[in-house]
């Protein structure tokens, strides 16, 4: 399988908005979304505008930089976000749960290289980077299960 990747130029926190609610009209249990990038780079803003996009009732959508986890039950079926930066070993994301998760919700991860060895295969990972103009988002996958659902957001 080749990897397949899509760059996009954001310049506006409303651009990013607007491909994170394309692309969330696609996703279903056992999608996993990895979002990788600096401090400040977006991650959060990207997964937030993905459950607003969702959720059965509006609520409230804090970072789970404390809790670690944040669920919620959307249109989509059951949505994990969380945050995984104080973790330290893959062993904490097993004691979360989040490896099961991976399976049966769609789940949204920040800071993903702490899950090492249980990074799934069939991730969508997308890097947000901060530019003049906006942000930067290259998202690449293996899984052809993403092409449609990436690549036919060219005009998002």
């Amino acid at each position: 399988m080749s990897r397949k990747s899509l760059i996009k130029q954001f310049n506006t926190e409303d651009d990013t908005t607007r491909f994170a609610r394309a692309l969330a009209k696609h996703l279903g249990a056992g999608d996993v979304i990895l979002l990788e990038g600096d401090v400040g780079a977006g991650k959060t803003h990207f997964a937030r505008a993905v459950i607003k996009s969702l959720l059965l009732e509006d609520e409230d959508v804090p970072s789970p930089t404390f809790t670690l986890v944040q669920t919620y039950d959307t249109t989509a079926g059951a949505l994990w976000h969380t945050d995984l930066y104080r973790l330290s070993s893959d062993f904490e994301v097993e004691e979360l749960g989040l490896d099961e998760a991976m399976e049966t919700a769609v789940c949204l991860i920040e800071w993903p290289d702490r899950l090492g060895p249980l990074s799934p295969a069939s991730a969508l990972v997308i890097i947000l980077e901060p530019m003049d103009n906006g942000r930067r988002m290259t998202a690449s996958w293996n899984d052809p299960k993403w092409n449609g659902r990436v690549e036919g957001f060219d005009d998002a």
